[in-house]
């Protein structure tokens, strides 16, 4: 059966992993994209359109990284779903485009196999073909596309004009071009029919692809530095490391820009206005608390541009390669390093993506570790602290000190993850993790447009969360700051006759063992609704205590009113800080019962107490 698309108005990216998907997806878009997530599940959505030299516009899907339709992670399954047109709201592809690593064509040709079943049009896309020519592989279009029965082009995602075969064939399916289309047959295969998949990717392989007379050794030569248990741990370290000196060295003119900003803008609006609760409102509720956060954009970029550039680059799976012998001593199934990896986002993501292990011990043990991670909510809270107590000064004239502690922050996250794994192993739930199998992509030179577009995504989720869940918390801790307001022979000030310093006075005594002040006792229990509430929450409580008079950066007024033993203690705190509600939700939702959500706040808030009283403790016996 052939099928003619008068329009292909909508089209599907899909691909394995590190195949170059997101860039071709960038490459034909540009910045007419838009990012969010699929309703219902937290896996990100990426859509976008482009206009083909023959004018026809197109709409474009990129859809999550999977080998196959047999969904085992919620990325997979939304893949699934899509392919299948089974999505609520969404509107079913016209044209499903199969994006493949040239230089490696066996998982995905397994995958354009199953996608023939589907009973939509399929066009295999080889993207880097150039990588794979300059390798010495020879690939025979012509007989793969009579092989597979399918459409095949080539392409070169990170090259302008690179996409020019995919645009002409698009163009020639959309003035009239009739694509072999079989008849809706896919469901779950078994055992004998993934491996008779497996024999007849081998067989066409063998007949349309050439391997090179002289294999090229590069990756082979870098994979024994980079994987080898000794160096290539090292090498890991300096990469993290570096990773956290950026964040405090690169950043600090923006850092300093933004916060002088918004200081002259409170400045500028205290001067202006009269004295009273809409002044109040302005720079303490909204100036101070958004600003406080939106302070720390510039850190969370930083982070981010090296995440993105290692995955472009091919590292991240080594990095998988190797964490995963730690993760078996420490009792933690092989696959729980995507889940963990995915948890420095964002534990919920993390959590979801658990689906991925079998053995629901296993599955659990990742899930209640996965918040240990630390998230990108705890960057604003660990860079405000350290920003104020750590001096910015260098160790030996060439370690910066603040990324020194915020590395050692990092690593004591991860520590006390595994470790926690270990004593659930071994105490509760005995029995050796299996490890996994995976794929090494080859490396590649990152695409800069891919990267920067990745990064300025990033940053438009920050800000559009810092724009409702913040602000939001924002205008409610304010409200508590400023309401009932101090009677006229008040001889305190006024924040203490407000809603905000009644309930901290009242949960002091229980933080007081910790060094923890009334004002934090306040911003804890709002920043359950998301842990980088705590900054803002901070500089409101902060501001309104001050007074209309009084500006500068919150680093400066926490210096003043904390000791260091608090300081200290504060960090040690959100190392094993209880999640966002959000995550505990999720937690619920994925073991369909209440009773590891509450296992899980119960030991992280347990483990943050006693953190943080040992912390301040040995801090003040040491002066601190």
């Amino acid at each position: 059966m052939s099928e003619s698309i008068a329009a292909p108005a909508r089209i599907a990216l899909v691909g394995n992993p590190n195949c170059g998907k997101t860039a071709l997806f960038n490459a034909l878009t540009g910045s007419r994209q838009k990012v969010g997530n699929y309703p219902g599940v937290t896996v990100e959505r990426k859509e976008g359109s482009f206009v083909t030299p023959g004018g026809h516009r197109v709409q474009v899907l990129d859809l999550p990284g999977t080998y196959s339709l047999r969904a085992r992670s919620p990325d997979e399954a939304v893949t699934r779903d899509a392919v299948l047109g089974r999505l609520a709201g969404e509107t079913p592809p016209d044209l499903l485009v199969c994006v493949a690593d040239a230089t490696n064509l066996r998982l995905v040709l397994r995958l354009v196999l199953e996608l023939k079943q589907v009973g939509r049009p399929v066009m295999l896309a080889l993207n880097m073909f150039d990588i794979a020519s300059h390798r010495g592989i020879s690939i025979d279009t012509e007989m793969l596309s009579r092989e597979l029965g399918v459409p095949v082009v080539t392409a070169i995602a990170v090259r302008r004009g690179g996409t020019a075969d995919l645009l002409d064939r698009i163009d020639r399916i959309a003035n009239g071009e009739s694509l072999p289309t079989a008849a809706a047959t896919w469901r779950e295969p078994t055992r004998s029919e993934i491996a008779a998949a497996h024999r007849e990717v081998e067989r066409i392989i063998g007949v349309s692809v050439r391997p090179p007379a002289r294999p090229d050794t590069w990756t082979a030569r870098i994979d024994q530095i980079l994987l080898h248990p000794v160096s290539g741990i090292a090498v890991l370290l300096a990469i993290l490391f570096l990773m956290f000196q950026a964040v405090f060295t690169w950043a600090g003119p923006a850092t300093d820009l933004i916060g002088g900003g918004f200081d002259a803008l409170s400045a500028l609006l205290a001067a202006s206005l009269p004295e009273g609760m809409l002044r109040s409102l302005l720079t303490d509720g909204l100036i101070s608390g958004i600003g406080s956060v939106l302070v720390f954009l510039p850190q969370i970029m930083i982070l981010f541009f090296f995440i993105i550039l290692l995955e472009d680059l091919g590292y991240m799976p080594r990095a998988a390669f190797l964490m995963d012998r730690i993760m078996g001593y420490a009792g933690l199934h092989g696959r729980a390093f995507i889940p963990l990896l995915s948890s420095f986002a964002c534990a919920i993501p993390g959590i979801m993506a658990a689906r991925v292990i079998d053995g629901r011990r296993d599955r659990l043990v990742t899930i209640l570790i996965a918040p240990l991670m630390t998230c990108s909510a705890r960057i604003p809270v660990y860079t405000l602290l350290i920003s104020a107590f750590v001096p910015r000064e260098q160790v030996g004239g060439i370690v910066n000190l603040q990324g020194l502690v915020m590395f050692g922050l990092y690593a004591a996250g991860i520590v006390s993850a595994f470790t926690v794994a270990f004593v659930l192993r071994r105490l509760f739930w005995r029995g050796e993790a299996d490890h996994f199998i995976m794929e090494l992509p080859s490396y590649k030179l990152p695409d800069p447009k891919n990267v920067l577009m990745g990064v300025l995504q990033r940053a438009r989720l920050f800000l559009r969360r810092a724009g409702t869940i913040i602000l939001s918390m924002m205008l409610l801790i304010w409200f508590l700051s400023s309401v009932p307001g101090a009677p006229v022979d008040a001889t305190e000030p006024a924040i203490n006759y407000s809603f905000a310093g009644m309930i901290g006075h009242a949960i002091q005594p229980l933080l007081a063992p910790i060094g923890f002040t009334w004002e934090i006792a306040v911003v804890l229990i709002v920043g359950v609704a998301a842990r980088e509430v705590a900054v803002a929450g901070l500089g409101t409580v902060y501001a309104v205590a001050a007074g209309p008079e009084t500006t500068g950066l919150l680093t400066d007024m926490l210096a003043a009113h904390w000791s260091l033993g608090t300081a200290l203690a504060m960090l040690a705190w959100y190392v094993f800080a209880p999640q966002c509600v959000s995550t505990l939700a999720v937690t619920r939702r994925e073991t369909n019962s209440w009773r590891w959500p509450v296992v899980q706040f119960t030991y992280m808030l347990t483990l943050a107490y006693i953190a943080a009283f040992i912390t301040y403790r040995i801090a003040g016996a040491f002066g601190g």
